[in-house]
């Protein structure tokens, strides 16, 4: 089990306070598809996904972007017991969508990049440093169904 000080606890909720998720969540998911194109294999159902300004233009792209910033929500509401509450997605996006665990983690290096860019100095090492662990959570959550 992860232990969580109360200081990287508030971190994460200030980051999350701060999340114009329809924004957050379309631009970090465009960017992953864009500087990852493979990753688009796993969305074959959205339509053009061609260029960066269809993928940003992209309605099915920005809920999905939303669904994600939902999901971590979750974890963030769950944060002594992410790996249960992934548990269902993790083996949803590992059966189902037979989705490569390393893409948990391109997408949240691009969530990252454009949490920074928004925060700017705000985001300081400390915060990072707690929302890069709690991330890590996350995604090692998502990846629990492939080992």
């Amino acid at each position: 089990m992860v232990e969580w000080t109360a200081e990287e606890r508030a971190a994460i909720q200030g980051v999350f306070n701060k999340l114009d998720y329809e924004s957050v969540g379309r631009e970090s998911l465009t960017r992953c598809l864009v500087v990852y194109p493979w990753t688009r294999r796993y969305f074959g159902g959205f339509g053009n996904l061609f260029n960066a300004e269809a993928i940003m233009a992209n309605p099915k792209v920005a809920a999905h972007g939303i669904v994600v910033l939902q999901g971590l929500e979750k974890a963030l509401k769950n944060m002594d017991d992410i790996k249960n509450t992934y548990a269902s997605l993790s083996e949803f996006h590992s059966v189902k969508l037979q989705v490569d665990p390393v893409n948990f983690q391109l997408l949240s290096d691009c969530l990252t990049v454009v949490i920074a860019t928004r925060l700017r100095t705000e985001f300081t090492p400390d915060i990072q440093a707690a929302w890069q662990k709690f991330l890590a959570v996350v995604v090692s959550a998502l990846s629990r169904q492939y080992h």
